[in-house]
């Protein structure tokens, strides 16, 4: 399965190896930390829409944006890792983007406990 070049917004919270590795794999990746490092979760999700961008993150509260408040989103990819070392997200967001790349955008996903929740 060929893994499609994807549009991706990475919170602060996923860390700089995740933001190096999407660059090196060839996906198109902004920062939230190279935007404003004083963004809201809401101003995140109104870049990323704006961008057509899967906004990656670790912060919950997005799941309050989208489900709740009925927000829009390109996709939001939420990683479930909070005591993981960088490399093992690396790892992580490798293997999603292998197996699933035509699935999540588009959709909120899940990882948590190596399994990957996209919710349609």
């Amino acid at each position: 399965m060929q893994v499609l070049k994807l549009r991706f917004l990475v919170d602060v919270s996923v860390g700089r190896k995740s933001e190096q590795y999407l660059n090196t794999a060839g996906h198109d990746t902004l920062c939230v930390r190279e935007v404003s490092t004083r963004a809201t979760d809401e101003e995140i999700l109104e870049l990323a829409v704006l961008e057509q961008r899967i906004v990656i993150t670790m912060d919950k509260d997005f799941g309050e944006l989208v489900y709740h408040s009925g927000r829009n989103h390109k996709g939001v990819l939420l990683l479930r890792l909070e005591d993981q070392t960088g490399q093992a997200k690396v790892c992580v967001l490798s293997e999603i983007l292998k197996l699933h790349s035509e699935e999540i955008e588009g959709h909120f996903s899940v990882y948590q406990n190596g399994r990957l929740r996209i919710h349609k």
